[in-house]
């Protein structure tokens, strides 16, 4: 094969410089390409050859002078012995093949120390002795006359000391197999000597077992009768128990059927009896409260204790659906006026419960604002109006969770959020079915969707304007 292989991407690409023969060298030592004359094409060399010569190469590459490395193979020359041969294999192959100057200073220094191989090798023999290998890297490198020959010759020997290694190796495994197969021959001799020893002794215990054999069908099949009669047995008794127990089960099943749903009924029915009396009292303390005015006396002869929550709590904690009715008599409490002196009137009332709608408020006064400012505005406005009156506040805002960057709520003033899929002006109508009759509740809205809703409930609808000049004022 050509000593060339493809270029190894691990080394570095340099720029390639073509030496030029010095005066001075030994021009005996290689053969040149006469001027004008086409270089002959590198021969082919076997494996061992090519990493004979490559080997030869890298040993003597660091004692070059730095100036007599070719620029492409300084970089391997300071690799270390053990990798420049493997390495630099494909540079050093190239450079040589390239580069006959770089050859020839290689040769000189690989001759001297090759000795009298070397000496015979430039003479255009070869020792008997010699190895091939050895020979052919020695004729590739110092190029005497007859070469080409040399390391054909080599090569031949080469591949003839391969192919009588590979012939030995053959003769031998043969050999292997062929005593292998002798001993078991031998083997199987004896091994059919005591299989038919064996096999007249098995024929003998098989007419034993045959009769044998016969006499357990007999009992096999007397045994197998009882045990399918045992078997119908079992299987009526495992229907009636199978029966029995699927029964049970479904009793059982029934039971705690009926348990679960006495044990929900029962809490549902504790649940509502709870809240029921809870808005029970803050209705009732509300009322008395709203009729104090008049009727101080009533509530001390009834020892009621004031409570702690008010109807618009309950809705705000639990957003629960008031199912209570609404009495008759609670329409004949609505006003239907949007005139802004109306609000101070009516909040000027006992027990007073303002209710407004956020953002239906915020988006008529100050929709430029962003929301977060709106809010605060309004919030703020509220608890002013909070503290004058000191009566109930409540605003609600469409969301369904709680907003960022509120202000803190002012004494006084409740924010609600209406959750997910639910409105806000489901949450007004809400927060006025809760209020207990005989309670002035004004909703401030300029939906008339809202206003109608609550009008029906007996609250004060007022529009939006009439809160906003209010505001304005304070």
């Amino acid at each position: 094969m050509p000593l060339t292989e493809p270029h190894d991407d691990s080394l570095p690409q340099e720029e390639q410089v073509v030496a030029v023969p010095v005066a001075g060298e030994d021009d005996t030592i290689g053969d040149l390409a006469a001027p004008g004359e086409p270089p002959e094409p590198e021969p082919s060399l076997p494996e061992a050859v090519r990493q004979r010569i490559v080997s030869l190469t890298a040993a003597v590459l660091p004692g070059l002078p730095a100036d007599e490395v070719p620029v492409p193979l300084r970089r391997v020359a300071k690799f270390a012995p053990n990798r420049r041969a493997r390495l630099g294999a494909p540079a050093i192959a190239a450079q040589l093949a390239a580069d006959p100057l770089f050859r020839q200073r290689v040769t000189a220094q690989v001759l001297a120390d090759a000795g009298d191989l070397g000496t015979a090798v430039v003479e255009g023999t070869a020792p008997a002795a010699a190895d091939p290998v050895e020979v052919a890297a020695l004729a590739y490198l110092a190029r005497p006359r007859g070469w080409r020959e040399l390391i054909e010759a080599s090569g031949a020997a080469v591949r003839a000391e391969a192919d009588t290694a590979v012939v030995a190796e053959l003769v031998r495994q043969a050999e292997q197999r062929a005593g292998r197969a002798e001993h078991d021959r031998a083997v199987a001799r004896v091994e059919a000597d005591k299989l038919r020893d064996e096999l007249a002794r098995t024929r003998e215990e098989l007419g034993q077992l045959r009769e044998e054999a016969r006499q357990l069908s007999r009992t096999l099949r007397e045994i197998q009768a009882r045990e399918r009669r045992a078997s119908e047995l079992l299987a009526t008794e495992r229907g009636r128990a199978a029966r029995a127990a699927a029964d049970a089960d479904a009793e059982l099943r029934r039971a705690r059927a009926r348990l679960a749903e006495a044990e929900a009924a029962a809490g549902v029915a504790r649940a509502s009896a709870k809240e029921a009396r809870s808005v029970d009292d803050a209705r009732l303390w509300l009322l008395l409260e709203t009729i104090g005015q008049a009727a101080l006396g009533l509530r001390r002869e009834l020892a009621l204790d004031p409570v702690d929550r008010l109807p618009a709590d309950f809705v705000a904690d639990a957003f629960a659906d008031s199912s209570a009715a609404t009495p008759a008599g609670t329409a004949a409490r609505a006003r239907d006026t949007d005139d802004p002196a109306r609000l101070d009137q009516l909040l000027a009332l006992p027990r007073a419960h303002l209710v407004v709608d956020g953002y239906n408020v915020t988006k008529r006064g100050f929709g430029e604002m962003s929301l977060e400012q709106q809010r605060k505005r309004l919030i703020t406005g509220l608890g002013g109006i909070a503290a004058q009156t000191g009566d109930e506040v409540t605003v609600v805002f469409d969301g369904a969770e709680r907003m960022h960057g509120l202000p803190p709520t002012p004494r006084g003033v409740r924010v609600l959020f209406s959750r997910k899929g639910e409105t806000a002006d489901e949450l007004i109508r809400r927060l006025v079915r809760a209020e207990p009759p005989g309670r002035p509740v004004v909703v401030v809205s300029s939906d008339r969707e809202v206003a109608d809703g609550v009008r029906r409930h007996g609250a004060y609808p007022l529009g939006a304007d009439s809160l906003l000049r209010r505001l304005s004022r304070s």
